[in-house]
């Protein structure tokens, strides 16, 4: 994956774009307790690809080809910024995306998503070239999150993602959607620095706004 995602660091790093102080998708906190927390996020716009292969090369191809629509591979040649996290989750389910990329894989088929720049919507934005980019409107959502710092290795995305699910149980939360890997930094960034979070989109409560 490291590979993969170098060279687009290296693109970045020449556009001047900074992803240290990329935007984040805004939130309103719901619920902390330690390292965990429910959020609730507003409509968003996505552009994801869906991608086969284990998880971190799908999340590496999924970045080049979103990265390159960002990059101006678009109808107006248009550079668009970039956003954090990028989300990876499994195919074929509904899921929540925010700052995050995401990451979530379902027979082998992993869905990677961009949030794009607040106040986007899909008459905005420029269509992508590549057919494999496909844009979307996201309905707003209410998802249970833990955060990580590390690689996001297997081990560590599957300890997190038993610890949050307990803390959804605990919390009388019903999970509506798979988890997803959120990754906040690009690969150049220490590994004791990264943040990651794994987020599970939940049913607002009964007679919640």
């Amino acid at each position: 994956m490291r590979s993969l995602l170098l060279p687009v660091a290296l693109a970045l790093t020449l556009l001047g774009t900074s992803v240290m102080a990329a935007e984040e998708p805004p939130f309103t906190i719901r619920l902390t307790s330690g390292e965990f927390a429910v959020r609730d996020y507003p409509p968003l716009v996505v552009a994801e690809v869906s991608v086969k292969g284990d998880r971190e090369t799908a999340a590496g191809t999924g970045f080049r080809l979103l990265a390159g629509y960002i990059f101006g591979d678009n109808t107006l040649r248009q550079k668009i910024a970039m956003t954090a996290p990028v989300v990876q989750s499994p195919a074929g389910e509904t899921i929540a995306m925010t700052k995050p990329v995401l990451q979530t894989g379902e027979n082998g088929t992993w869905v990677i998503r961009f949030i794009m720049p607040r106040g986007s919507t899909l008459d905005t934005l420029p269509r992508p070239n590549n057919p494999e980019v496909q844009l979307h409107a996201l309905a707003a959502e209410r998802v249970a999150v833990v955060r990580f710092s590390g690689l996001a290795r297997q081990d560590d995305v599957a300890a997190k993602t038993l610890a949050l699910s307990r803390f959804v149980t605990a919390q009388h939360l019903q999970a509506i959607g798979p988890p997803s890997l959120a990754q906040y930094d690009p690969p150049w960034t220490p590994w004791f620095m990264r943040r990651n979070e794994m987020l599970i989109p939940v049913a607002p409560a009964a007679g919640a706004k």
